[in-house]
């Protein structure tokens, strides 16, 4: 579809948080068409997990975004999606790959929310692109485990935070989930949570630089738990490292099931998302140093910075096999 103003900031980029929600959309057409391809329980498609998404270019006012996706593999119930985008300037006809994901579903029964059915195998060109595909759900899997594990934070209000602190920037959206986001069981669907998440990361980056920002990349998301329509959720964003060019805020989504519920407050979806500066031209700006005050801001920004080299090691043995090619 073509993007409007309001798909953008005031730059004119696109929101990363729209063609988060883009992704998600084409995802969960795919994975819903192929896991009610053959006679069986009728069942909707619920994202489980996104992979680390880089945005390699941006979208602006007036283009048009083809999203693509494609099923890579399957276990017994959950389904991976791999989806590109690719902005097409309808004026000059130059076209550009912006974004590359890989996305995880579960279907549920529409019968019974709480069902997991069994998803229908798909064929393989080769045995290597099965057993590729199964050592990649392994991992995701395992990954998922380890970070519910490690969602016990809360964020909370500081009182006349310093600049470039943690506390001077943090920030939190409140949001009553309503019909219009919710899929046919009635539960949200994983882009509008990713779109909301992206808002709240993209109001903690413009707070800590005072610039426009974009988003540069987002980590694994992570959707632990089902959100029912009706509940209010928090989605909370802090930042956790600073580079000299780049943002890591670490982003959660809790909800609150206060109607007819008796269930108490719980930790639905987590990611880090990475974000950049940009002057009015567009180019990369420093950004301000992050002020670390406590031993649990110290930790997390050196977990941060340990995802930072990671990543960047990643990319430059990528760029170096490429060379070679």
């Amino acid at each position: 579809r073509i993007m409007r103003p309001d798909d953008a900031n005031v730059a004119g980029n696109v929101h990363g948080g729209t063609i988060l929600k883009m992704i998600e959309e084409a995802g969960a057409i795919i994975s819903t068409r192929h896991c009610n391809s053959q006679a069986g329980e009728p069942c909707v498609a619920a994202l489980a997990r996104v992979e680390r998404t880089d945005f390699l270019s941006p979208v602006c006012i007036g283009e048009v975004a083809n999203v693509s996706a494609e099923i890579t593999y399957t276990s017994r119930h959950s389904v991976e999606v791999q989806v590109n985008v690719m902005s097409e300037n309808i004026l000059t006809g130059a076209k550009k790959v912006t974004n590359k994901a890989t996305l995880w579903y579960v279907p549920l029964s529409l019968k019974n929310v709480n069902k997991v059915v069994e998803v229908p195998p798909i064929q393989y060109a080769r045995k290597e692109q099965e057993d590729e595909g199964k050592k990649r759900y392994e991992e995701q899997k395992l990954d998922r485990l380890e970070t519910k594990q490690r969602n016990g934070d809360l964020i909370f209000p500081v009182i006349n935070p310093e600049p470039h602190t943690v506390g001077y920037s943090q920030s939190s959206l409140i949001h009553l989930v309503g019909p219009s986001d919710c899929t046919l069981l009635g539960f949200v669907h994983g882009g509008v949570t990713m779109k909301l998440m992206d808002e709240v990361a993209g109001i903690v980056a413009a707070r800590h630089c005072k610039t426009n920002i974009v988003t540069a990349s987002v980590d694994a998301i992570n959707f632990h738990e089902k959100i029912k329509k009706g509940n209010v959720i928090t989605i909370s964003g802090r930042m956790t490292f600073t580079s000299n060019k780049s943002m890591e805020i670490e982003v959660f989504v809790d909800a609150d099931p206060f109607v007819d519920e008796p269930r108490e407050r719980y930790r639905a979806v987590s990611a880090f998302f990475t974000y950049v500066s940009l002057s009015k031209e567009g180019k990369p700006l420093p950004v301000p140093q992050l002020l670390t005050e406590t031993e649990d801001e110290k930790r997390r920004f050196e977990e941060g910075k340990g995802r930072y080299l990671q990543t960047k090691a990643k990319r430059q043995a990528q760029m170096q096999q490429a060379a070679r090619q």
